[in-house]
């Protein structure tokens, strides 16, 4: 009777849940291509053909800008530098050529923060060619160099061909290759990704707009890149902030601004409101002890070696539990990247959603004589 009685109980809580209510599928969006990715943990919460090979027009400058990143975190470019405009630069990449212009001059010296002004929110050709050449020497070397850290970043189905994103058959990327891209920007260089926010800019006495109309319509949104060709439609990559959650979406081959724009938000609506995001555990903090063996000291303290965030359906987040598993007869010397045990993250259903490697908080060395005499005689019983 009490077993009949308990399930009546769950029977009639359960309709009232968000957590028992099924995900509604995601919205009917005007694009070839798209793909909705949380920030932090990278779960793809929508998608429409993301492998699939299409042009990414404009949207090539976000390589470009992260090379751009590279060089001026690492101190290898200054952004009060001047940089003389060629005339490759301006030929093929601005006035001469009809694409998108920064309106610059051949043998005038442009400082950097105006080129990248000009590649990020004018999307301006010619700035991202003369920045190439900056950094690489040559466009040709350059692209040498966007090529290699697509591959780093596993964006398997990325070819480029050029630095600005001009037609051919060579140049190639997906939803889902540029949505990593788009992560690894927002995560390696915080610093510089405010720059996708700007609305508008001036050089030369010449204002400048930024392409993105989901930088007026909605305040959440803070990035990031448009993109047009007439073979590769409208495209566009956006950035969201709501409430601690950042969401990526990529609309790629909508036919027209507004329909590109009506897509991102329909996406990012649709991610904000069925799911969440949570930090569970952040890098460093202590999840327990081990004791070792043979060890100069022990026990020694232990966690994670990254924040640790997850991606439910909204709801569902209070059910979740952590396990901490450490594993015994552990002996001595360990270093900071030893794995000792795991970090499990469990669903509603006892499932593991998230298993994460538990590694020493210090490393340590190996006991003296005597300690690892007595323990070895420990390891003989055992």
């Amino acid at each position: 009777m009490t077993r009949f009685i308990a399930l009546l109980v769950l029977a009639a809580v359960a309709p009232f849940t968000r957590a028992q209510t099924p995900i509604p599928t995601p919205p009917s969006v005007d694009a070839r291509s798209y793909i909705l990715v949380d920030a932090n943990t990278d779960k793809i919460l929508a998608s429409k053909e993301a492998t699939a090979r299409m042009e990414p027009a404009s949207l090539t400058k976000l390589m470009s800008a992260y090379i751009v990143f590279q060089e001026l975190a690492a101190g290898k470019l200054k952004l009060d530098e001047q940089v003389t405009v060629s005339e490759h630069a301006w030929r093929t990449g601005g006035s001469g050529s009809g694409g998108s212009t920064t309106f610059l001059e051949v043998g005038k010296p442009v400082p950097v923060n105006i080129l990248i002004m000009g590649m990020i929110v004018q999307s301006g050709n010619d700035a991202t060619i003369a920045l190439a050449e900056r950094i690489a020497g040559t466009e040709e070397t350059f692209v040498q160099m966007m090529n290699a850290n697509a591959q780093r970043l596993k964006m398997v189905g990325t070819h480029f061909d050029d630095s600005s994103g001009l037609p051919s058959p060579q140049h190639y990327t997906t939803a889902r290759d540029m949505s990593l891209l788009a992560n690894a920007m927002i995560r390696e260089f915080p610093q510089y990704y405010r720059w996708y926010s700007v609305r508008e800019y001036e050089y030369n006495g010449i204002k400048q707009q930024n392409r993105n109309g989901l930088l007026g319509r909605d305040p959440s949104v803070d990035g990031m890149k448009t993109g047009h060709t007439e073979s590769a439609g409208y495209c566009l990559v956006t950035s969201a902030l709501r409430n601690g959650m950042r969401l990526v979406s990529v609309v790629l081959g909508s036919k027209s601004m507004k329909a590109r724009e009506d897509a991102s938000a329909a996406l990012l609506n649709y991610g904000f409101t069925f799911y969440d995001t949570k930090l569970i555990t952040k890098r460093g903090t202590r999840l327990g002890s081990v004791a070792l063996l043979k060890a100069e000291s022990s026990p020694v303290d232990v966690g994670i070696g990254r924040d640790l965030w997850i991606t439910v359906p909204r709801g569902e987040m209070g059910s979740l539990k952590t396990v901490v598993e450490t594993t015994p007869g552990l002996i001595a010397p360990l270093r900071l990247d030893s794995v000792v045990g795991s970090y499990k993250v469990l669903g509603a259903n006892g499932q593991p959603l998230l298993v994460e490697p538990l590694h020493p908080l210090k490393p340590v060395a190996l006991g003296g004589l005597w300690r690892r005499a007595v323990d070895s005689v420990k390891l003989w019983f055992h």
